[in-house]
This record gives C-alpha cells, structure tokens and sequence, in this order.
C-alpha cells in the first residue's frame, strides 16, 4: 500500500507555501519505500502519476478556517470547502486532478492544514506559521503512521509511537 504525501503551495506567497516547506523538512528524513514525498508545489497536475498509483494521500496545504495561525487541521478532502476557481493559483483542484486519473476506486485523502497568518509576497514563513512547523511535521508523521499501520515513526530512535 502506497502513501503519497503531497505539499502543496505558493512558496512565493509567504505561509501559501507551508506544504512546500513542511515536504522539504520530511525529506531530510529517511521513510520506507511505501511512502512516497512529493512537493507539487502550485503545478497538482504533476502529481498525477504518484496519484494513481497510491492507496492514501496526505495533502499538506494552508488551510483557512478562522482560527488562530498556525492551528492545525486534519479533514478527510470530502469535508474541505473548496472555494478556489479553477484557474487558481493552484491550477486544477485535487478533485479535478483525482477525476482526470481514471482510477476506479479513490484513494483515502487526509488533508493537513495549517491556519496562515499571512498571505503575501514573501519566501519566508510567519512566525505564528514558523513556530507551528514542528507540530505540523508531527502531525503529517502520525497521520503517515496511521495510515502505513505502522508501529512508530521510523525516524523516532527509540520513542514511543506518535
């Protein structure tokens, strides 16, 4: 069973790119062959190789809820609220990019999503947004445990499971 984690975003526009940053942090680590690091960035269609190949999609993106920045979130995909156009910044929608695979059968699609605190032309991350990447990593590395059945992070030397 394939995991694809997939982080999404605008590195350009400030906590828009969280996703971006939170895949290039987990890529420093090492995970088994079964689970699959893919940073699209805004270009989602890039993904839909490693889309139809995999059983759960873990989707790391800026999520506005009107929370606190740097809350976290995990919602199934089938409960977010989509209300980009298609010609967002994003291109396609991930249920566009997920219709044009063909699959017959869907993947499970967990979204991890962070509150942002500001959108705008900056490469750099808020410190609200900054400060919650540890718990965001921690958060994709459970959900990466749950869906792998997996006893524990293997990049945890020795700790108990997340």
């Amino acid at each position: 069973m394939k995991c694809l984690v997939l982080g999404i975003g605008n590195l350009l526009l400030g906590d828009e790119g969280v996703g971006v940053h939170a895949l290039h942090a987990l890529a420093e680590q090492v995970w088994p062959d079964e689970v699959e690091l893919f940073s699209a960035g805004t270009a989602l269609l890039d993904a839909l190789p490693s889309l139809e190949k995999a059983d759960h999609v873990i989707i790391v993106d800026a999520m506005r809820a009107d929370h606190t920045p740097g809350t976290i979130y995990r919602v199934p995909l089938d409960e977010c609220d989509f209300n980009r156009p298609i010609a967002s910044l994003h291109g396609l929608d991930i249920g566009n990019v997920l219709a044009l695979s063909g699959r017959k059968t869907l993947p499970e699609v967990i979204v991890i999503g962070i509150e942002p605190a500001v959108i705008d032309w900056s490469l750099q991350l808020s410190p609200p947004v900054e400060r919650a990447l540890p718990d965001l990593l921690t958060a994709i590395k459970k959900e990466i445990v749950r869906t792998k059945g997996l006893n524990q992070d293997p990049n945890d030397r020795g700790g108990a499971s997340p």
